[in-house]
């Protein structure tokens, strides 16, 4: 019963508070399992939604995701007391956006790019697990995600390299 009420208190502190909102991924991060999963799908649907514009307009919407999510992510970690908690998933947002910067857009490669991702984010290869225990505040917390959107951005890259 105590777990129940903790985490009406976790949803109820989320909807309300516009950082832990945004730091939740607009609630994708208080699903019970696999937050990180579903917090990657935001990025997905915001890498379809900036399809139309130009590279440029797509770097510059990935740097406001990055320079927004070091400040939400460390002050929602800040307030809830716990660095990373598994329901903050603005970095996975943002990894799941920059991964998708440099997939062609077919289904397969986009489906391979999240694949990719949640494999590197979950996995955590050097040297991801290790910037993810040593790195404090936001900074620590994007960085992981970042790093995991690379390994998989340069997998990627391979994979349209042998198939092209």
């Amino acid at each position: 019963m105590r777990k129940n009420a903790n985490n009406r208190k976790l949803a109820r502190t989320v909807v309300t508070d516009p950082v832990h909102f945004l730091a939740f991924g607009f609630g994708a991060g208080l699903l019970p399992w696999a937050p990180g999963t579903f917090g990657s799908i935001p990025g997905l649907l915001l890498a379809w939604i900036t399809l139309p514009l130009s590279m440029e307009w797509k770097l510059m919407v990935a740097s406001a995701l990055v320079m927004a999510g070091i400040w939400v992510c460390g002050e929602s970690a800040r307030r809830l007391g716990i660095h990373d908690h598994p329901g903050i998933v603005w970095d996975e947002i943002t990894g799941m956006y920059l991964t998708l910067l440099v997939a062609p857009t077919q289904i397969a490669y986009w489906a391979l790019a999240f694949a990719l991702f949640r494999l590197f984010d979950i996995w955590k290869p050097w040297p991801i697990r290790d910037l993810d225990h040593r790195m404090a505040g936001g900074v620590g917390i994007m960085l992981d995600d970042l790093v995991a959107a690379l390994y998989a951005a340069i997998l990627l890259a391979f994979a349209g390299w042998f198939i092209g």
